[in-house]
This record gives C-alpha cells, structure tokens and sequence, in this order.
C-alpha cells in the first residue's frame, strides 16, 4: 500500500502549528510526560519525525546543553523547525526517512512525536530495535503517540469523542478538516501491540504512562 504521508504533512505544514494544540485533547499533559521521562542527564537526543519542532522546543527548554539531532522527511516541516529553533549550534538536522536512514549511537534517548504511526506495523517493530539498538545501556526511547482502539467499537467511540472533544477545544472545522486529511496516512496500533513490540526489541521496563482516549506516551529503557 502506498504510503502518502510525506506528501500529506508537506501540504499542510503551513498550519500544522496552529493546529495542535486545540486537536490533541490534554495537549499540555501529553508533552509533559513526553519530556519528563527523557532522562535528567541526557546529552545526546535524536528525534524522529521532528516536523515542526514544537517537542524539539520543549525538549531544548528542558535540555539547554543536549546535543539534539533532528530527522524528518519532510522538507517544508523541517524547514519550520528550523525557523522556530533558530541557529542553535547543539542541534543538527536531517532531512531523510528514519525507516531507512542510519541512526546515530551511543544516545542518551530515541523520541518521537506523532509520527511512528504512520508506519505499517513491521516498520514500527522495525524502528523499536533500531532505536534499542542506538541506546546507551540504561538510554530511554519515548514515543508519544496516536494509538488505535483495542476493538473496532472502542476505535469508532475513540473517533467520535476526539470530534467532541476537539470541537469543544474551538477547533474550527478546516482545522478538523486539514487532521482528518492527514489521518488518511495513520497506521495506529494498539497499545498492548506496541508494548509486546518493544519487549521483543529488547526493552525493559516498556510501559504506557499516559494515555486519554487515543492518545498515549510509551517508554522503554535499554538495560
């Protein structure tokens, strides 16, 4: 199946911004673990499908002497992060696509943010080991991610409550229209899938500390 997904975010990096924040329900509680479980002494970060750098920002805030590494294959999303992030010497870029494109190693932490589900389900085990096998004994790999409903009639009810929530929000309908276009290219899958999946990569501890209706942040720690 084709995946669209570069072309998708490229179309609509333009208000990708703007649009977050009234589209994830508990937005500021989702970003929140995001950051808190990355390590308290982490020096090197690699982010994978960094877009616009909204969690890049939080992270740097956060992190003011990490060494952050940037990796997204959209240019016009880049290109934002850039703009937000500024000339900032301790943090890199790389325009490329993380399924294919060699990680850097000896990392403190693997993060991402809204982007893994947009892999097939052997691209999502595939980017577990990869990171795993990027760690530094005891690094962290944090996904803060869109998640799939463990039923058909839980994913239907998940659907129709983030319509309600998100309207409740101010969310105006072209904004709901530009997320539903780009969950055209969504591959979510459920949390328990993706907890056995980085059990089997290798990770300890790997456990869902967050999660309102599909929405969930996942870590795991390489021993």
């Amino acid at each position: 199946m084709a995946n669209l997904t570069q072309q998708v975010f490229n179309a609509t990096a333009s208000t990708y911004d703007a649009d977050r924040s009234r589209l994830i329900p508990g937005c500021d509680r989702f970003y929140g673990w995001a950051i808190d479980l990355i390590p308290v002494n982490a020096k090197n970060i690699l982010e994978l499908g960094a877009g616009s750098g909204l969690y890049t920002q939080l992270i740097r805030d956060r992190f003011p002497k990490a060494n952050i590494h940037l990796m997204d294959f959209s240019g016009s999303m880049l290109a934002l992060a850039q703009n937000r992030l500024g000339n900032d010497p301790l943090i890199t870029y790389s325009q490329a696509d993380y399924l294919t494109e060699p990680f850097p190693h000896q990392l403190c932490a693997v993060v991402s943010s809204l982007s893994i589900h947009h892999l097939e389900d052997d691209g999502k085990r595939a980017i577990f080991r990869k990171a795993y096998s990027a760690l530094l004994p005891n690094g962290v790999f944090i996904n803060a991610e869109q998640v799939a409903g463990p039923t058909p009639e839980l994913e239907t009810r998940y659907k129709d409550l983030w319509l309600e929530q998100v309207r409740a929000a101010g969310a105006t309908e072209q904004q709901i229209i530009d997320s539903l276009y780009r969950q055209q290219e969504d591959r979510c899958a459920t949390v328990e899938n993706q907890l056995l999946w980085m059990r089997e990569a290798g990770f300890a501890d790997a456990d869902c500390w967050y999660k309102e209706n599909r929405f969930a942040v996942f870590s795991g720690t390489r021993p």
